[in-house]
């Protein structure tokens, strides 16, 4: 697994290139990474939905709960399907609109600083060990390829916009993380 740190690709991921992003601040590197959860619809899994949403082509009619969502302009770095496939929307050195209204360590507006990686799953079940896999061999890769990253600040959707968000959840396990990088997770 390499990332082009110039292109901001991760050469084992499919592509799905998003239109929403934007460079990040002058001056401003990664040093954040987000996990998040997602599915779509709600509590469902597979299907071409999450890179519809992504893409700006979710179609309002194809269920009751997209009419809610069509309009949102929204793109993670990275989504980890629940059988560990990769699909990359957005380089990493570019600024993803996954996070919103946030704040980390006293800074807000964390897209700018930070890589976002949806996890597809809910905050009601367990994630798979296929994700969590890859999940473990993405992180070190992402830290080779940006210096201004590190193992210690990897942190949750929930974390960073608490009371707003909720993912990546209850299910997702931080001690599997911690355990296997020798920091103590989530970053808060």
């Amino acid at each position: 697994m390499n990332i082009d740190a110039e292109t901001g690709l991760l050469d084992v991921a499919r592509q799905c290139p998003s239109p929403n992003h934007d460079d990040r601040p002058e001056g401003c590197a990664p040093d954040l990474i987000v996990l998040h959860n997602i599915s779509l619809p709600p509590y469902q899994f597979g299907g071409p939905w999450i890179d519809h949403l992504f893409t700006n082509r979710l179609d309002a009619d194809a269920h009751p709960f997209f009419r809610e969502i069509c309009h949102l302009r929204v793109a993670s770095h990275l989504l980890i399907r629940r059988n560990g496939e990769l699909v990359q929307y957005v380089p990493f050195h570019k600024r993803a609109f996954h996070a919103g209204v946030s704040n980390y360590a006293g800074r807000n507006n964390c897209n700018d600083f930070s890589i976002g990686i949806e996890m597809e799953g809910s905050d009601f079940e367990p994630f798979t060990e296929a994700q969590y896999q890859q999940l473990q061999t993405l992180l070190p890769a992402l830290v080779a390829a940006y210096p201004s990253l590190a193992l210690e600040h990897v942190t949750g959707h929930e974390h960073i916009a608490p009371g707003r968000k909720t993912d990546p959840g209850p299910f997702f396990d931080w001690k599997r993380l911690s355990d296997a990088f020798g920091v103590e997770l989530p970053a808060l």
